[in-house]
């Protein structure tokens, strides 16, 4: 078989896990894949870990908003005169303070700092208030008088698209489009209210004659909530020739280009500081709390403003896309897939904020991990009178796989085959291009499925399904192209005297433990304790370029600039040791800042260095670079970097007197390639699949019918309990080997979440007979599917 390793972690009773060793890693990785400390575990545990929340500075003012109470309006006027008279207040930002100030976004810039001319969601900023403290802030913004013209809103995807609906950015904002490859395009502006459309296509459209069977099936997704634990928060001290900020984001230097646009200066008079993070999972890229302490802070003469939001305004500040997705699949008799045309329709909420980027990977994954030889898919952002909806963990392919593994399923029915046998006779081969152009599979998808399979007993015999209780088990396998497109990484490793390292890179840590994986790397290439890697804090003025933390590019990415720059420096020592101690530096070897020559001699560094550069000693450096090739014939004009995958396999009970699904085993595994660092890929996979039970079962955003957020607070917005988690819940970490990381390792963190629901649907229908083709799978929803599928309740 295929995998090199895999290792199991298992729930197999409430108080506790089992961790499967790994065997004894070879001798030239000492460190890697095993458990090094965490970097920031003494930090966090003992409270001492500093978040953007903790920020302080002296006199520092505090921030408030007032937000829009309608969905879509017209502003005729806004009077803040009052709210600025209010002792302590010592800033007002409104439209009237936005001359000159630019909109932003992710290829279209439609996003206003603050609304001018109208409003276009319940949850807009319409202004700001900075004050002496949060009290205050808030008394004033009750002083300010909005007077608003209502205009009629658009909700849902079907009336933002039908030929009626008002158009919601009458006037084209600005836009640009990157660069595409061979069968790939994209448009600005397609139709009303469509900001952006994604096409891609490949093969020969006349295989179409070709297929026995057609079918065409369309499904849903719902719209979820990212519910990081720290909500968006800034402190800036900013004039109007320059800004410094300390702020909460994935991606430190996007944010900077992004504030150079809003606030028309250089990027070098723009300095971005990124401590921990409290969880992001996508939403913590691109402008958020920014612009708004920015601009308070310029109005305050320079004071530094802090503006945290509440859980409750995090909710009104992006989301996940809702979708609807049509896909028509053409098979052979014998289940062989032909052709496969797809459209899929992300709400992308009033602004397009990541959305466009969110389409071009929805449409690009709709082939799944399958073989077809012709492929049409397109992909729309659709505005609405809605929270934005922007980056979230697993990037559209979440929607894409739901849609993609559900019509696998409904194929598999209506062929009279096994759902498990369809997917092994048309998965992709390890090594074959997952679609022409592009990079081949570096995952055995075949050994992936066996493996969920066989945890959950899948192939077992069972018991026949009599009473109103049904039991049934389900796989599913997700696929993305992982590490970004066109994703360049910088890196610096610097080594004192003594040999206490320090890494800079710019990888944000939020609770994934990318820090101490990148130290775990510099440890390893130069054979020291990962205790004397110390990661710094990332700074935009001297820390190394980075594009984001995003689509699992951590280790898989970053992680090849960090091992460059580490290897740059062991060979910078080695030679200047060889100079200084006369012997080869081709055949030394660095351990622990003490080089061994090839005869067996032992030379400490410290000594020689010292009498060398004196009392003051001395540091070496050296950076690393790594960014994937550009190559038009690529799709997205460069080869994707490692293939995220995600196995899943699930055994439900189904009630179907009242349509309750209980998970009762879920199986989840990623191929990591080459584990870095155990606990932390365990981590990645089981948060993923939790994401993935949450979108499956219970999380969705719901409105009223005048585009008011019913369910936007935490206690409102149902998300997975302790008790929630099934009883055996297993993940299983692959190794097989074929990354393009580092020491061949591959970016986890997304995959775990893509086939999570699709396998319980599937389990749901083998339990009952009934699809279900929207999410999540609440009681409502089976027990509706029960009632209108023919098998339900034989």
């Amino acid at each position: 078989m295929s995998v090199v390793e895999s290792f199991r972690h298992e729930v197999e009773e409430p108080r506790g896990y089992r961790i499967h060793d790994l065997p004894t890693a070879p001798a030239e990785h000492r460190l890697v894949g095993r458990d090094a400390p965490r970097a920031d575990a003494a930090a966090k545990v003992t409270g001492r870990a500093v978040y953007g929340t903790d920020i302080a500075r002296a006199g520092m003012l505090h921030a408030k908003v007032l937000r829009s109470p309608h969905a879509h309006a017209r502003i005729v006027s806004i009077d803040a005169s009052a709210a600025r008279r209010l002792a302590g207040v010592h800033a007002v930002f409104t439209r009237d303070e936005a001359t000159g100030l630019q909109s932003f976004g992710t290829m279209v810039k439609d996003q206003p700092p603050i609304a001018i001319d109208r409003v276009r969601y319940v949850g807009d900023i319409v202004a700001a208030v900075a004050a002496a403290d949060e009290r205050t802030a808030l008394a004033a913004l009750d002083l300010i008088d909005v007077r608003y013209e209502i205009l009629p809103p658009v909700f849902g995807i079907e009336n933002a698209l039908a030929d009626d609906a008002p158009e919601i950015f009458p006037d084209a904002p600005f836009g640009g489009l990157p660069l595409y490859g061979t069968g790939a395009s994209a448009t600005l502006r397609a139709a009303k209210n469509v900001p952006y459309e994604f096409r891609y296509s490949t093969g020969d459209p006349a295989v179409w004659d070709e297929c026995d069977r057609i079918f065409e099936d369309t499904f849903h997704y719902s719209r979820m909530n990212h519910m990081h634990l720290e909500p968006f928060v800034t402190v800036a001290e900013a004039t109007d020739e320059e800004i410094e900020i300390w702020t909460s984001t994935q991606a430190p230097f996007n944010l900077r280009k992004e504030l150079s646009r809003v606030f028309c200066l250089p990027e070098n008079r723009i300095r971005v500081h990124v401590p921990l993070l409290g969880g992001g999972f996508g939403a913590k890229n691109g402008p958020k709390a920014d612009p708004v302490a920015i601009r308070l802070s310029q109005l305050a003469g320079g004071r530094p403003v802090r503006f945290a939001m509440t859980t409750e305004e995090v909710f009104l500040t992006v989301s996940q896309h809702a979708a609807t997705i049509v896909v028509k699949s053409g098979v052979k008799n014998d289940g062989t897939f032909v052709a496969r045309q797809s459209t899929v329709l992300l709400d992308g909420g009033a602004y397009s904020e990541h959305s466009p980027a969110v389409a071009e990977k929805a449409g690009y994954r709709m082939p799944g991990a399958y073989r077809w030889r012709h492929i049409d898919s397109m992909c729309r952002v659709v505005t609405t009178n809605t929270v934005p909806a922007g980056a979230m963990r697993g990037f559209g392919g979440t929607q894409a796989t739901w849609a993609s593994e559900r019509q696998v399923d409904l194929i598999a029915q209506r062929l009279g085959m096994s759902p498990y046998d369809l997917r092994i006779a048309n998965l992709k081969a390890l090594g074959e291009e997952f679609v022409p152009g592009e990079s081949g599979i570096d995952s055995d998808l075949a050994e992936g499925m066996r493996v969920v399979a066989d945890a959950i007993g899948y192939h077992e015999p069972r018991e026949a399904n009599t009473g109103t209780v049904r039991r049934g088990r389900g796989v599913a396998v997700g696929v993305k192209d992982g590490g970004g497109i066109y994703k360049p990484a910088m890196a610096r490793v610097k080594v004192t005297s003594k040999g206490d390292v320090l890494l800079s890179c710019a990888l944000t840590e939020m609770g994934q433990g990318g820090h101490s994986a990148l130290c775990q790397i510099v440890a390893e290439v130069l054979s020291c304790p990962p205790e004397r890697v110390r990661y710094s804090p990332i700074d935009t003025d001297n820390t190394p370029f980075d594009q984001g933390t995003n689509a699992s590019s951590g280790v898989a990415v970053t992680g090849q600039a960090v091992r460059s720059a580490a290897e740059n420096l062991r060979r910078t020592v080695l030679a200047w040791a060889g100079e200084q101690f006369g012997f080869d530096a081709d055949s030394a070897r660095l351990d622990d800042w003490t080089v061994r020559s090839a005869d067996g001699d032992e030379h400490p560094l410290f000594p020689r260095i010292m009498a060398v550069f004196g009392n003051t000693g001395f540091e070496f450096s050296a950076d690393g670079f790594y960014k994937a090739r550009n190559d038009h014939n690529a799709p997205l004009e460069a080869p994707c970097v490692f293939w995220e995958i995600g196995w899943a396999a699930a055994e439900v009970e189904v009630d179907t007197e009242t349509g309750k699904v209980t998970v009762l085993q879920l199986a989840v595994s990623g191929d990591a390639g080459k584990v870095i660092n155990k606990i932390a890929c365990r981590g990645q996979d089981e948060g993923a699949a939790v994401f993935g039970l949450a979108q499956a079962m219970f999380e969705e955003m719901r409105y009223d019918e005048s585009g008011e957020l019913l369910n936007a607070e935490a206690l409102l917005y149902r998300v997975p309990l302790a008790e929630d988690i099934p009883e055996k819940f297993v993940s299983i970490t692959q190794e097989q080997g074929h990354g393009a990381g580092p020491f061949g390792a591959k970016g986890m963190g997304e995959g775990g979440m893509l086939p999570v629901a699709p396998a319980i649907a599937q389990a749901v229908a083998d339990a009952t007979g009934a699809q279900i083709t929207s999410l999540p799978m609440t009681p409502e929803r089976v027990f509706t599917a029960l009632e209108q599928s023919s098998r339900g309740l034989e």
